[in-house]
């Protein structure tokens, strides 16, 4: 029986052009202004009880800093890891909807006008973000498919 050497799967060709994609990706002026806004946004949805004045409601404040943690840690990698987090921008993108709704949802009476506006345009924001964070990686998908050349 013949054995056959194999390479390692992190040395296929396929996989370097994928990485190198990715890291051309990231390095746009686009996506680090991407980055940035979505971890101020992130910083300021979870200071947002406290900076808006609706921190006596409990429930919505602890949400929110819940919410603006994960968002800055899922929107926060791109320009590190680019290639295994830009996925993790359409979970962002749920993160941005849930804060617009979070103040009819969570318990308590904490729709308030102010909580209300205040999650209204963060989220809307948060969303914009997280949906350009997201086709990114598309743009360059499918930019880069017309060469038609392989090596």
């Amino acid at each position: 029986m013949a054995s056959t050497h194999r390479s390692p799967i992190e040395e296929h060709p396929d996989l370097m052009e994928l990485r190198a994609r990715h890291d051309r990706a990231a390095a746009t002026p686009r996506a680090q202004m991407v980055e940035a806004l979505a971890l101020l946004t992130g910083l300021y949805l979870a200071a947002s009880p406290w900076i808006a004045g609706f921190n006596d409601s409990v429930t919505l404040a602890v949400t929110n800093l819940i919410t603006g943690i994960a968002y800055m840690l899922l929107l926060g990698g791109l320009g590190n890891s680019y290639e295994r987090t830009h996925s993790m921008a359409w979970a962002a993108v749920a993160i941005g909807i849930w804060t617009c709704v979070a103040p009819w949802v969570v318990a308590g009476d904490v729709a308030q006008t102010r909580s209300i506006t205040n999650n209204l345009i963060i989220g809307i924001l948060a969303t914009a973000l997280a949906l350009a964070a997201a086709s990114g990686a598309r743009d360059r998908d499918t930019g880069h498919r017309g060469t038609g050349a392989r090596n």
